[in-house]
């Protein structure tokens, strides 16, 4: 076996490998003489067959395995006698025709193109200073999650028969909905609660219902959204013939002791610390997430090296397929809309580089902090993704047990989180106090990566393929039209409601 690097320059590393057709026949005579005593063919006594035949019946399958794990073999001591560490596969290129070299009519020979590591030093963490935003919990936030809740459990009673119905209002109806005068599956229901205002249906259903009364039957003429989520009814204009049975005022929640008692708290009291302690816990994580993006430009701005080209081109072309969906999808920035193609391309790919330095910078100084994901560290996290598959745990589970790649997805975040949790209990951080607004507010600090919304997210492991929940069964329009609730509605009042936002 010969090894000749015939390129090294920067990261980009390539070697010539020529492993003799006498040396590969000798591997094949010591595999045939291996498997002899165990082969069983119809007409020779076991173990007894000639190596000419067993060479005859099953020698090119064999030197086939012999060429790629001669292959195989040959790149792992290149490497290790360069003394190099891969950043990422190999990539190979044959010389000789592989048919001939199976056939040992060639010399296996062929060309390996590997991107290695950089050699770097990162940064000392106790070298580095930064600022975390804290909040404390206002009072007006307390009320106003009070508020909220109090505005969740409203409930509605029965205004006068002559009342008229006003924006707030419950209103309580039977309706039938056709398109050209044919009624359309999901269109129907009975005893169906409109809040007029709520945002509930699609676009003027509720408004023409302001001044009914009950009892009074009425027919509302609306269009259904362009993007509903029902092709045979998107943009489609559609008639509701609606019976009002009754008309409802909202009544007062009174924010009291029985109304914590309704939610399961002993006391009023005992729900604001409980809304205090939520609030807080809300606070502390969005305060660890900007000094996260603050350590991450602190670590961007202290390292300038050079960056294996494969590792950019992967992470640029996992951003740019992603940006190619939204566009697809009509799901731009606003700020990307107006740049050319290439324009963009400079901008993700800048954010593809930053991503691979700073994934590099966070592995090196964890490896050298000797800091690793323990097994159960990644066994919650398998559970955690398993039990967003109701009914396919087990299923989700086997695949991430059996696959190292998706285990490595799931490792990766873990092992960033606790690096980074690492670097800030060493750096110099100082508190800064701000208020709620400040604290949950965009802020681009000099440095920092843009927020792009494809550039900021991962995949989730869930989508790869093996991983996928199988498709749910087509539901009828009542059901498909539904938006989303805390609460499961009844199937009957789904028929004109608005389809659920894109997350």
């Amino acid at each position: 076996m010969q090894v000749t690097q015939t390129k090294a320059e920067g990261l980009s590393h390539s070697y010539d490998i020529v492993v003799p057709a006498k040396e590969l026949s000798q591997r094949l005579d010591a595999k045939i003489a291996e498997v002899q005593p165990q082969v069983t063919l119809k007409g020779f006594r076991p173990g007894k067959v000639p190596t000419a035949h067993i060479k005859r019946m099953f020698g090119k399958s064999m030197m086939g395995e012999i060429v790629e794990s001669t292959m195989t073999e040959a790149s792992e001591k290149a490497l290790t006698e360069n003394k190099i560490k891969p950043a990422g596969q190999p990539h190979f290129h044959m010389e000789n025709e592989a048919e001939d070299v199976i056939a040992g009519k060639a010399d296996l020979a062929f060309h390996m193109h590997v991107d290695i590591m950089p050699t770097f030093t990162p940064v000392d963490p106790a070298k580095l200073s930064i600022e975390r935003p804290i909040a404390k919990v206002a009072d007006e936030e307390i009320e106003k999650s009070l508020s909220n809740l109090a505005e969740s459990q409203k409930t509605y009673e029965d205004k006068s028969a002559k009342s008229k119905a006003v924006d707030g209002d419950a209103v309580i109806i039977d309706f039938v909905g056709s398109v050209d005068g044919v009624e359309f599956e999901g269109g129907a229901a009975e005893d169906s609660q409109v809040v007029i205002g709520a945002g509930q249906f699609i676009p003027g259903f509720e408004e023409q219902l302001v001044g009914v009364k009950t009892g009074d039957e009425t027919v509302l003429k609306v269009t259904f959204p362009t993007e509903y989520h029902a092709p045979d009814l998107a943009g489609k204009q559609a008639e509701f013939a609606v019976t009002v049975k009754a008309v409802q005022k909202p009544v007062a929640t009174t924010i009291d002791d029985d109304f914590a008692k309704k939610l399961g708290m002993d006391s009023l009291e005992a729900l604001r610390e409980a809304i205090v302690k939520s609030l807080d816990s809300e606070h502390k994580a969005q305060s660890r997430n900007r000094a996260k993006r603050r350590l991450l430009d602190a670590l961007d701005a202290e390292h300038d090296f050079d960056l294996p080209a494969n590792m950019v081109d992967a992470e640029f072309n996992a951003i740019w397929q992603q940006i190619e969906a939204d566009v697809k999808a009509g799901n731009v920035d606003d700020e990307d809309k107006d740049k050319s193609e290439d324009e963009l391309k400079t901008e993700y790919r800048n954010i593809a580089m930053r991503r691979v330095r700073l994934g590099l910078v966070l592995a090196e100084i964890g490896q050298d902090a000797n800091i690793g994901v323990a097994a159960e560290e990644l066994a919650r996290a398998v559970n955690a993704e398993a039990m967003r598959y109701p009914g396919q745990e087990k299923q989700i589970a086997e695949y991430f047990q059996k696959n190292a790649e998706a285990q490595a997805r799931l490792r990766a975040p873990i092992f960033e989180e606790k690096v980074v949790d690492y670097i800030l209990e060493l750096a110099k951080v100082k508190d800064v106090e701000v208020s709620r607004d400040e604290l949950y507010a965009d802020d681009e600090a000099p440095g920092a990566a843009p927020k792009k919304k494809a550039a900021a997210k991962k995949k989730a492991p869930a989508k790869k393929a093996a991983a996928k929940k199988p498709a749910a069964k087509k539901a009828p329009a009542k059901a498909a039209a539904k938006k989303p609730a805390a609460k499961k509605a009844p199937a009957k009042k789904a028929a004109a409601k608005k389809p659920a936002a894109k997350k």
